[in-house]
C-alpha cells in the first residue's frame, strides 16, 4: 500500500497498468484524514480561539509550502517512483509532487491502520512542528494567508473591493468584499481599508476551506 501511495502518475505507462493505480486517489482520502486531524487538534489545543483564527492556522498547516517541507525532511522524494523524464526534469524535488505524496502517504496509513494510526504519524511529522511553524509565520496576515491557499488550488488571486465608507472623516467605517474567480467569499467591516480587508480576508479563508 505504501509503494502505491508513492507512485506518480507518471510511472505508469512505463509499467503499463491496466487500472488507475497511482497515487492520486490515495492523496484525496489523505487531504481529509489531515484535514479532520489539524481541526480537532487545533479545536482542543486553542479553545479561545475563534473560528477564523483556527482557520487561518489550519490554512498554514495544510498548505503546500508547509506539507512540502515536511514531506523534504522525510527525504520523500528519494523513494517517489516516477518516470525517468519526471525524475531528470527535477521531480523529486517539485513541491507539488512532495506534498501530494505526503497526504497521499497519510491515506495508505489510514486505510492500513485506521484513524489513530494516521493522527500518530501526522503528530509526529507536522504538528510537533505547528509551534515552530506558527511562530515563523506570526508575522503574516489573512490576506497574505487566503493569497497563498487560492494560488495553491489553482484560484488566482483575491480581489477586494470597498462596498461602502460611511461616516465622518475622523471615524470612517469601510465595508470591504472579497472575490476569487468572480465569486464573493468575504466581507469585512472596519474603520480602514487595511482592518476591513483583513477582517474580509479572514471570514474568505473560513469558506474557501470548506469548498
Amino acid at each position: 500500500m505504501l509503494v502505491q501511495a508513492l507512485k506518480h502518475r507518471s510511472f505508469l505507462p512505463q509499467v503499463n497498468e491496466q487500472r488507475p493505480c497511482s497515487n492520486e486517489r490515495m492523496e484525496l482520502l489523505g487531504d481529509a484524514v489531515l484535514g479532520i486531524v489539524v481541526t480537532e487538534h487545533l479545536y482542543h489545543k486553542y479553545p479561545d480561539k475563534e473560528e477564523g483564527e483556527i482557520t487561518a492556522i489550519k490554512s498554514l498547516l495544510v498548505s503546500r509550502k508547509i506539507l512540502t517541507r515536511i514531506a523534504r525532511n522525510l527525504d520523500l522524494g528519494k523513494y517517489v517512483l516516477m518516470s525517468d523524464s519526471e525524475d531528470h526534469a527535477g521531480g523529486r524535488t517539485r513541491p507539488s509532487i512532495l506534498a501530494d505524496g505526503f497526504e497521499a502517504v497519510i491515506g495508505a496509513i489510514y486505510l492500513d491502520g485506521g484513524l489513530e494510526k494516521a493522527r500518530g504519524f501526522i503528530e509526529r511529522t507536522l504538528l510537533r512542528e505547528m509551534e515552530a511553524i506558527v511562530a515563523e509565520e506570526q508575522h503574516r496576515n489573512f490576506k497574505s494567508l487566503l493569497l497563498e491557499l487560492s494560488q495553491s488550488r489553482n484560484l488566482g488571486t483575491p480581489y477586494y473591493a470597498v462596498l461602502a465608507e460611511e461616516g465622518p472623516d475622523h471615524e470612517k467605517l469601510f465595508t470591504v468584499e472579497v472575490k476569487i474567480q468572480n465569486r464573493s467569499l468575504g466581507i469585512g467591516i472596519g474603520h480602514s481599508k487595511k482592518r476591513a480587508e483583513q477582517q474580509a480576508a479572514q471570514n474568505a479563508l473560513a469558506q474557501l476551506v470548506l469548498l
